[in-house]
């Protein structure tokens, strides 16, 4: 028999954490039941706290944050104006949602050095490792493990990340979304800063997300919980993204959705 397990990827938007640059940092403002108490006396002309169980009303939150907060889904608006040899880039609420569930590859890097690159080679190596082929439409999941210092500064400049010629070969297999569990799917941005200055080649900034300009794709930030999937193949993921208006991201919450096979105790096989 089969048993369905589901894997949470994301991570949880959280008020003031130092996960991002200062002017990104989510703000969340709590209203309790008691305010909301208050607030339904405006709905409910004449009705008394004493009147509600327990004299307390609904409770809501007021959410300050960016499209690019918590776990999130970067659409080709988000890289450039155009994609795709010229074509307009589509915002993220035209993304077709076919390109949103598909089967799931799970690529461990997490041996690289913090802003290093993960190459053509870094790439066709963890294939063979796993013994995998990418196919269209396969959901490739790049694992760093950054996502074990989220909440801290240190989240920004942690984990290695993709390149142009990387991502464009993933692209050129016919995958349309992908994902990271860092920060950012190019190396941070520090990093990226450090070598523009130290060449001047402007090549190096934002590569792996200027690859979008050739080809469009769509890439996921801030993942988590890539060790929690368990096999590097052999899955789905569902990653639909919230539909904002002209919106060049929108957030996630993707789900790795595994089918175990059990035998009659339960035990897994």
């Amino acid at each position: 028999m089969n048993r369905r397990r589901f894997v949470d990827l994301s991570i949880a938007i959280e008020s003031g954490l130092p996960c991002d640059p200062a002017f990104m940092v989510p703000k969340i403002d709590y209203a309790g039941h008691g305010q909301g108490a208050e607030q339904m006396k405006d709905f409910f002309a004449g009705v008394k706290k004493e009147q509600l169980p327990g004299g307390l009303g609904w409770a809501l939150e007021f959410v300050h944050l960016t499209t690019h907060s918590g776990t999130h889904l970067d659409a080709p608006w988000h890289y450039h104006p155009t994609m795709d040899g010229g074509k307009r880039a589509v915002t993220i609420d035209e993304i077709p949602l076919e390109w949103c569930m598909g089967d799931g590859v799970v690529l461990d890097f997490r041996h690289k050095a913090d802003g290093e690159r993960i190459t053509v080679a870094d790439i066709r190596g963890g294939l063979e490792k796993i013994r995998c082929e990418i196919k269209p439409l396969d959901i490739v999941l790049i694992q760093t493990g950054a996502d074990a210092v989220w909440g801290t500064p240190e989240y920004l400049v942690k984990g290695p990340g993709m390149d142009r010629e990387s991502t464009l070969w993933l692209l050129e297999k016919g995958v349309k979304v992908v994902g990271i569990d860092a920060w950012s799917w190019d190396r941070p941005l520090p990093f990226l800063a450090e070598e523009f200055k130290r060449t001047g080649d402007a090549r190096v900034i934002w590569e792996a997300h200027f690859a979008g300009i050739e080809i469009g794709y769509c890439h996921m930030e801030k993942m988590a919980n890539l060790a929690a999937i368990g096999r590097p193949h052999g899955f789905t993921v569902c990653c639909f993204p919230i539909k904002i208006k002209g919106a060049s991201a929108g957030w996630c919450r993707p789900v790795a959705i595994i089918e175990d096979r059990v035998q009659g105790t339960g035990h897994r096989v």
